[in-house]
């Protein structure tokens, strides 16, 4: 890993708080497995489930698997995507907005998931990221316990890092599960947050960006 993602790095989880313990990743991720997978089976028998059953014997290990490699992976700092910006010799001025990213993460209150799409756009001050950083940032953060308030300025304080600027915008819309399965039990709502820095306090910069993310955009794959 170079200097300057090193730098990245630490710039980064000095500057944007997840509640997690001093040393949580001095274990490494095949032990916290093997721990994780000990507990799980524990639940599952305390629930009365028969663990010898075929479909159900290798369910502790998948589980332990899913929260340390998949939904949970962005608790590790070392799989942080590399995000070097590069020069804007385009000298490209407007804004540029990635829509539609999905968001797959996981409520921090019952660890049941979140499903919806983050919008962004930036304002280069000369430093551009290649697109598909911006949805691995996006990705990156969801993969954890969260709560969708902190997930949004997340996205956005990660940009300003990575491009060395303070015009970052962020929209999610998401459903929580929590919502939807347990609880209340609603159905039909979803959950808007949005952080505006920079140029986007400005309200017709702002409009500039939801016009954009409300166009209806045709492709062909």
């Amino acid at each position: 890993m170079s200097k300057k993602h090193k730098n990245y790095r630490e710039d980064l989880f000095a500057g944007i708080t997840t509640p997690v313990k001093e040393g949580a990743n001095n274990i490494p991720d095949e032990k916290k497995m093997q721990l994780i997978e000990g507990k799980i089976a524990d639940v599952l028998d305390i629930l009365g489930l028969d663990l010898q059953d075929d479909s159900l014997r290798g369910t502790p290990r998948r589980v332990a698997k899913m929260f340390v490699k998949e939904i949970f992976r962005g608790l590790n700092p070392d799989n942080l995507p590399k995000l070097s910006s590069f020069e804007n010799k385009y000298k490209y001025g407007e804004m540029l907005v990635e829509k539609d990213i999905s968001v797959f993460s996981t409520c921090e209150h019952h660890l049941l998931p979140i499903i919806g799409k983050a919008h962004v756009a930036y304002i280069s001050s000369g430093r551009v990221l290649g697109l598909s950083k911006i949805n691995r940032i996006v990705d990156y953060f969801a993969r954890r316990p969260q709560v969708q308030e902190r997930l949004t300025v997340q996205i956005v304080k990660a940009l300003q890092i990575a491009l060395q600027t303070e015009d970052v915008a962020c929209i999610v819309d998401a459903k929580h599960l929590c919502l939807v399965s347990r609880g209340i039990k609603d159905i039909t709502s979803s959950t808007l947050t949005a952080e505006y820095a920079g140029k986007f306090k400005n309200p017709e910069v702002r409009k500039e960006f939801l016009r954009y993310i409300n166009t209806d955009t045709k492709f062909i794959v």
